[in-house]
């Protein structure tokens, strides 16, 4: 039986520590979630390794690093409401869940958002819930997060969430615009967002490109 625990305690030191992580809450929570609860059965091996792992439905878990990255961008307090835009199977919104007060996964894959449900309730995690949506928001309500991060890379800069944010609000967003994908953070000050760049990290897409039909003839 593969020895998770101590697979968890490596990825800290071996992974996050040495990509500049250095928020004892992150390093914490991520060393405390079970990371292999929340994959498919074939991919538990493989739960703490540097790899990216496809959860189905073109969606994706990335690497651990990139994502404390983000994590840490957002300096996340324990009062804050946040967004977890591709919540995926729910490893994410549990880690979250550790930091903020309470936790709203978006998944547009409404077989994934029952998964993250079920893992959610599996692992104890009571201030968190996952809601089918399109990943631009429609329908949650306006001005309602501290904190929005998302999980995945996208290609321009994701302005149909910047009403979701609350004044003082944060939305961490890897940006991949036909060069390297920059980690960004975006704060909404005076009712304005403005945005910096931080540094280039990698993460699969947030979600695959449409598919285009053609045509038969």
């Amino acid at each position: 039986m593969a020895d998770f625990a101590t697979a968890r305690l490596r990825m800290v030191d071996n992974q996050l520590r040495t990509s500049g992580v250095t928020d004892h809450r992150i390093l914490a929570a991520m060393g405390t979630v079970r990371r292999e609860a929340f994959l498919p059965a074939d991919r538990e091996a493989l739960a703490y390794a540097d790899v990216v792992h496809a959860l189905g439905g073109g969606r994706y878990l990335g690497a651990p690093a990139p994502f404390a990255r983000l994590l840490q961008l957002a300096e996340i307090a324990a009062t804050d409401r946040v967004l977890d835009v591709g919540a995926g199977t729910g490893y994410s919104t549990a880690v979250l869940a550790q930091l903020a007060a309470t936790v709203t996964g978006l998944e547009m894959d409404a077989a994934l958002a029952d998964q993250a449900r079920a893992n959610l309730q599996a692992g104890g995690v009571a201030n968190a819930e996952v809601v089918v949506g399109s990943f631009d928001g429609a329908g949650l309500p306006h001005e309602h997060f501290d904190v929005i991060i998302l999980e995945g890379a996208v290609t321009a800069e994701p302005t149909p969430l910047f009403h979701l944010l609350r004044e003082g609000g944060r939305l961490v967003a890897l940006i991949a615009g036909g060069g390297p994908a920059v980690a960004h953070v975006f704060v909404k000050s005076a009712g304005e967002v403005a945005g910096r760049s931080e540094f280039n990290t990698s993460l699969p897409p947030l979600a695959e490109a449409p598919r285009i039909e053609a045509f038969v003839f």
